[in-house]
């Protein structure tokens, strides 16, 4: 059965799953959304990627055994897709084509592995006619040049597939002021249908891709060819930036934690008590524990003992790449 949202409205959730780190992170995700959203009968998707050329020196899929069926015991269902564009040269495409597989005209909610599910998802007011995605996210993209701007660069891509930009300003902040601008992480998105979403996402970033045109000429496109994208799919949707509906998310609902490592550097003990109690049951406990991070970080205490004190939580450094440093340099930067 599918979840429904706060406004009744059924809806999928999906994940993208492989062999290695994406395969441990989704077992985190669906035991702490048994344990905090139990009343979101979800069907949820574990989006695979199938081997093919595009995966030229290994099968991506995750072997059969006590992993993928735990992640089958939460009742998520894996469903492969084709990696057409990007594969193994931009794993990041994954949670771009693998939208095609999920039901057609059936609202979808994407979640990254790295999420923890916190608070009541199955409370959240999404409206799937407009499309959002995380404003948690750092002005990484793009690099203004002394003759290119925000506005020349983002006005470009706007022009280039015909959207207004105008619409999509914010115009409490200043001009050339990077979050004036549309601009997401890839962590959380959802709309009315993966497929028209999905479609239009891979044309997007694939055109980006194979012809970054004279505005991109100075830019890097690998990783953020997807948050480069992300923001003109949702704007072509008639999507935006979340509202206040939407306020659990990246709050007190979900937590993107990106790894293991910077989860105990910088989020609160909430959601690291959350963390160790959603792993503490014993069927999760014996698999996790094959995971490095896990075992050092959250079974041994380092996380604790050794990440934890690196950090004033209450006086973050304002760059997420200076706590990785940090971390790096005391020798915990277990991913």
């Amino acid at each position: 059965m599918a979840g429904k949202a706060a406004s009744g409205q059924a809806f999928n959730l999906a994940l993208v799953v492989q062999d290695g780190r994406l395969a441990w992170q989704a077992l985190i995700l669906l035991a702490s959304l048994r344990a905090h959203a139990p009343d979101l009968l979800a069907r949820t998707w574990l989006m695979e990627p199938l081997p093919g050329w595009r995966w030229p020196d290994r099968d991506p899929r995750l072997p059969p055994g006590p992993l993928r069926d735990a992640l089958q015991g939460f009742g998520a269902r894996f469903v492969g897709f084709e990696s057409r564009f990007f594969g193994a040269a931009y794993p990041y495409g994954n949670k771009i084509e693998g939208l095609a597989a999920l039901p057609e005209a059936e609202p979808f909610l994407f979640l990254d592995t790295d999420t923890l599910i916190t608070g009541p998802l199955d409370q959240v007011a999404f409206d799937f006619a407009r499309p959002s995605a995380s404003v948690r996210v750092e002005g990484t993209w793009p690099e203004p040049q002394p003759y290119l701007g925000y506005a020349a660069i983002w006005k470009a891509l706007y022009d280039r597939f015909g959207l207004e930009i105008e619409t999509t300003l914010d115009r409490s902040q200043p001009d050339e002021h990077w979050r004036r601008y549309l601009y997401f992480n890839a962590g959380w998105f959802f709309g009315a249908c993966p497929r028209r979403f999905g479609k239009r996402f891979a044309d997007y970033a694939v055109a980006i891709r194979n012809d970054p045109g004279d505005a991109l000429a100075a830019q890097v496109l690998d990783p953020w060819l997807d948050q480069v994208a992300l923001p003109l799919v949702v704007a072509s949707f008639g999507g935006g930036r979340p509202g206040p509906a939407l306020a659990g998310l990246d709050g007190d609902v979900t937590c993107h934690w990106r790894n293991l490592p910077l989860l105990y550097a910088r989020e609160s003990d909430r959601v690291v008590a959350v963390l160790e109690t959603v792993t503490a049951p014993k069927e999760v406990k014996q698999l996790l524990k094959e995971w490095e991070p896990a075992k050092k970080l959250i079974y041994q205490d380092k996380g604790r003992e050794k990440v934890r004190p690196l950090f004033d939580r209450a006086d973050l450094p304002v760059r997420e790449q200076v706590i990785r440093n940090e971390i790096k340099r005391a020798g915990w930067w277990l991913i």
